[in-house]
């Protein structure tokens, strides 16, 4: 497995702090080897970097970008409860919500950009169960929201 922290870093992007949740939860909780985040949506510095409806406001390539980023979101609070990104053993699963104009059917090629994305960083281990959703809406207006579930490497 390639060393994510190195490859983020090749990749030119870095774990964001990790958001503050918007109501009454946690960003990330363990249960034994696995650590199952909270639905991140794609901010960026403080602030959504996209809002409105795939396939009305937001295009599929934003939506995929807006994937990307709600997948580090998730990654920085996955990594925050496993005491370090070098804790992940692998990516198990996930979640992707898109908020979905009428019509609107392309769900997996959005979520692609999380899943791509985890690929990229964790090589084999990236490779995970998922689903991929259209939703009427999400929390502030948010087009993509994404959740995640790691596995943690036994000496963790």
């Amino acid at each position: 497995m390639p060393d994510p922290r190195t490859r983020l870093e090749e990749l030119g992007y870095e774990l964001p702090d990790v958001p503050s949740p918007a109501g009454s939860y946690v960003p990330a909780m363990r249960s034994g080897d696995l650590v199952f985040t909270a639905g991140q949506v794609p901010f960026r510095g403080g602030e959504l970097a996209f809002t409105g409806k795939v396939g009305e406001a937001v295009n599929l390539e934003e939506a995929r970008k807006a994937a990307r980023i709600c997948a580090l979101n998730a990654l920085a609070a996955a990594a925050e409860a496993a005491g370090g990104l070098q804790n992940i053993a692998r990516i198990v699963k996930v979640v992707g919500f898109v908020a979905s104009a009428p019509g609107f059917n392309q769900q997996p090629q959005v979520i692609d950009g999380a899943s791509d994305l985890l690929g990229e960083l964790f090589g084999e281990a990236g490779l995970h169960a998922r689903s991929a959703v259209g939703v009427a809406e999400l929390p502030l207006d948010a087009p993509v929201e994404v959740e995640l579930v790691v596995e943690l490497h036994r000496d963790s």
